[in-house]
């Protein structure tokens, strides 16, 4: 590993390879600032316009793109709750709720050391077991997958606030929404009635739009705009036990955005919402998320970042997609006249490890760019709202065309801002219902094909060691909250009548 560490630093450091690693970092964060465009759309585009580098220069810039729209997103998660990228959303429950206490500087520098942690943690682990790591991932099949969608229902629902129920009921009302369209393996359009917009599902996208960025403006407006933040710039900044408190969060969001992330098709969103779950049940502080914990904000972006930089393992050693966005990088590998597979390591080792080098130069480059530039990001709250809330607006549905230039987009946007703002007036949990959008075509496809293995069965998940594994600790997960709340509350009782005999005046 060392000789290829070394050929890796030659690579990537060259003046060319160095310059459009900042490009790419540089068009990321502005590409994560614009709701609706994303990673994804933002590589598929400018593809065009590397056709002219050679090919691990292209590579590198591409890939700077794709983390440096993580951390984009992140922005105006924090500042204005519109999420820029799908990873992002997770992040706005505590992140924008910091921001309005007047810590909207730490919660941006933490997502910037979060991601920069993240970065390394993954890297390391990326270099040093990329094979075994590919041996791994190709174990995973749909039953393994299904698992995993298992796993993370479980977890969402805990994202109800302290509500099971209700956690379960937007969870079921997610997967709902999440139907509409074509049913996986069979030519039945559901929900649709009629519309041919809608045979192919309802875009994540214009929802996540919708019930963050413009149910937001429309809760602000009936409630009254709030004041513009007057904070001191140094009250902006990190405090001691601000960092403290988020290293733990961060190491534990790295390792499951990791593992997630070397999975085929899970992806950072999924990483993300998994983090932020765990998190809020190990943290002492766990029943105050969504309402300005720094640990919710740490977690979720340390996630997103390492599962973005695992997912180029199954993408590199497999020649399977990690994610949306490797998928477009996969095709970009073939444009290249490159063949990504387990013998990709050997042919093309130069590019291989330069690549893997340019993610440590470009989460450097993200880390001196962004820390700084965080209290001054922080400065836009102190924009009157009512000049504020037109822009959010006008971005927002200006955002939504341009993914389809179809006018349908932006009345999907207005419909669910609208769907926003009754959840808001209601006290709802947005997050499981989001996440129940995410994870229902991808329950549905691996349910079908887990059916389709058993023969219409679904025993077949317990012939699996791994599948066994994974619900077990689900099973875990669903009941610990509820022992471990029944013997706190036996040790509460016989404390008390402990201390109620002792009070009691003997004869």
């Amino acid at each position: 590993m060392f000789d290829n560490l070394i050929l890796g630093f030659q690579t990537a450091f060259t003046p060319e390879n160095l310059l459009w690693c900042f490009v790419g970092v540089l068009v990321g964060t502005v590409i994560g600032l614009l709701p609706g465009l994303g990673s994804t759309t933002g590589v598929a585009i400018l593809i065009p316009l590397t056709l002219t580098l050679e090919p691990v220069t292209a590579l590198i810039m591409l890939a700077g793109i794709y983390y440096g729209a993580q951390y984009g997103g992140t922005i105006t998660s924090v500042l204005i709750s519109t999420p820029g990228e799908a990873s992002s959303v997770i992040t706005t429950l505590d992140g924008y709720r910091m921001a309005r206490n007047g810590r909207a500087g730490a919660a941006l520098s933490i997502s910037a050391i979060g991601s920069f942690v993240a970065a390394l943690i993954s890297l390391f682990l990326l270099m040093l077991f990329a094979p075994a790591f590919a041996d791994i991932a190709i174990q995973f099949g749909p039953v393994e997958n299904l698992a995993i969608m298992i796993l993370g229902v479980v977890i969402v629902i805990t994202f109800g606030g302290g509500s099971f129920v209700r956690g379960l009921l937007m969870a079921a009302l997610g997967i709902l929404i999440s139907t509409v369209g074509v049913a996986t393996g069979f030519s039945d359009a559901r929900f649709t009635f009629g519309n041919i917009n809608l045979l192919g599902g309802i875009p994540f996208v214009e929802v996540m739009i919708g019930l963050f960025a413009v149910g937001e403006v429309l809760h602000q407006i009936r409630v009254g705009a709030a004041a513009p933040i007057r904070a001191r710039f140094k009250d902006l900044l990190l405090t001691r036990s601000e960092l403290k408190r988020s290293t733990g969060p961060i190491l534990r969001g790295s390792g499951i955005g990791f593992l997630l992330g070397i999975l085929p098709g899970a992806g950072s969103t999924l990483a993300s919402f998994l983090a932020y779950g765990i998190e809020k049940r190990v943290s002492p502080r766990g029943k105050q998320f969504g309402t300005g914990m720094i640990e919710g904000v740490a977690s979720p972006e340390s996630a997103n970042n390492a599962a973005a930089n695992a997912n180029f393992i199954p993408t590199l050693a497999l020649g399977i997609p990690g994610g949306a966005t490797t998928a477009v990088l996969l095709g970009a590998f073939t444009i290249y006249g490159l063949q990504p597979g387990p013998l990709l390591f050997d042919t093309q080792p130069a590019l291989v490890w330069g690549l893997l080098v340019s993610f440590f130069i470009g989460n450097v480059l993200l880390l001196v760019l962004n820390l700084p530039l965080a209290p001054v990001f922080a400065q836009m709250l102190r924009i009157p709202y009512g000049y504020l809330y037109p822009l959010i607006l006008l971005t927002s549905f200006v955002g939504a065309y341009a993914i389809s230039n179809n006018m349908f987009s932006v009345w999907l946007v207005l419909v669910f801002g609208l769907v926003g703002f009754a959840f808001k007036e209601l006290s709802l949990p947005l997050a499981p219902f989001v996440l129940g959008i995410v994870l229902g075509p991808l329950l549905e496809k691996t349910m079908v094909q887990t059916s389709a293995i058993g023969e219409g069965s679904f025993a077949v998940l317990f012939q699996s060691p791994i599948a066994v594994g994974v619900l077990a600790f689900a099973f875990v997960m669903a009941l610990g909250p509820w022992v471990v709340g029944r013997v706190r509350a036996q040790i509460a009782r016989r404390g008390d009548r402990s201390t109620a005999t002792q009070d009691t005046p003997q004869p």
